[in-house]
């Protein structure tokens, strides 16, 4: 299968259409309070600044290798650019710092956590449109070949498959109660697994011996995940037992 490098209206169009299935989801649905509702979306908003910022921050430093090199195209990264796993390890870092700042109470959506595997992995085709995520060269019968002809692995199809497996796991999770606001953390550090282990198929720089900065950023996804996963097993607020009721209620 040939692929080719201009079709940008194609990458837009599948990531205005993952951005439109996540914003067109009832997220707040078990909220019965407007108060706390409106604590939630200002935490959502805090939560996609950081992970707008750290989409980009990763790009610098996993593909331009900045500060290590020296890096002067800043107008295309502004334009351009963007890393999944960036944007999912700040934004979850962001939020959680913020929390205690604005003594923030409410238990992590996992309504939210269930429906963002299904907008990433329609993202992903878009990625796959305009061949960028590019594998490293493969002979396989699956493999894609791109502008410049050399047949690689579809790196992109695995994240699709991977988000959108993720997705139905999640729903299965959440329609039986299990891991009550921590079905993010869960996916994070599934995520993390996945992206340490496919980034040695990715044409990506492996600047630190026979790693990438993406790997790095997965060891630290599946930390911040996993450390956020025994917390919360260990000990939940009382006040989460409110939200468990309206969660089952609303699933």
């Amino acid at each position: 299968m040939k692929l080719g490098f201009d079709l940008h209206f194609g990458y837009a169009l599948m990531v205005v259409l993952g951005f439109a299935l996540t914003l067109t989801f009832p997220m707040t649905r078990h909220f019965q309070d407007p108060g706390d509702r409106r604590r939630y979306y200002v935490m959502q908003a805090i939560t996609a600044v950081c992970a707008l910022l750290g989409a980009k921050l990763a790009v610098l430093f996993g593909d331009a290798l900045w500060p290590m090199e020296e890096f002067h195209d800043w107008g295309a990264l502004l334009g351009g650019g963007r890393s999944l796993a960036g944007a999912l390890l700040f934004g979850f870092l962001g939020a959680e710092l913020a929390k205690p700042l604005l003594r923030y109470d409410i238990p992590p959506n996992d309504r939210f956590a269930i429906v963002l595997p299904f907008s990433i992995g329609i993202g992903r085709i878009g990625c796959l449109i305009v061949g960028c995520c590019r594998g490293v060269p493969f002979d396989g019968p699956w493999a894609i070949t791109y502008g410049d002809g050399i047949p690689r692995h579809p790196v992109p199809v695995y994240e699709m498959l991977f988000h959108w497996t993720m997705g139905f796991v999640l729903i299965a999770l959440w329609r039986r109660q299990v891991l009550f606001g921590r079905l993010f953390a869960f996916y994070l550090v599934s995520y993390g697994v996945f992206r340490f282990l496919t980034e040695f198929i990715r044409e990506t720089p492996k600047a630190f011996g026979d790693l990438s900065a993406y790997q790095l950023m997965s060891l630290m996804m599946i930390a911040a995940g996993g450390v956020a996963l025994v917390a919360r097993t260990l000990h939940q607020p009382a006040s989460w037992e409110k939200w468990k009721l309206a969660a089952k209620g609303a699933s």
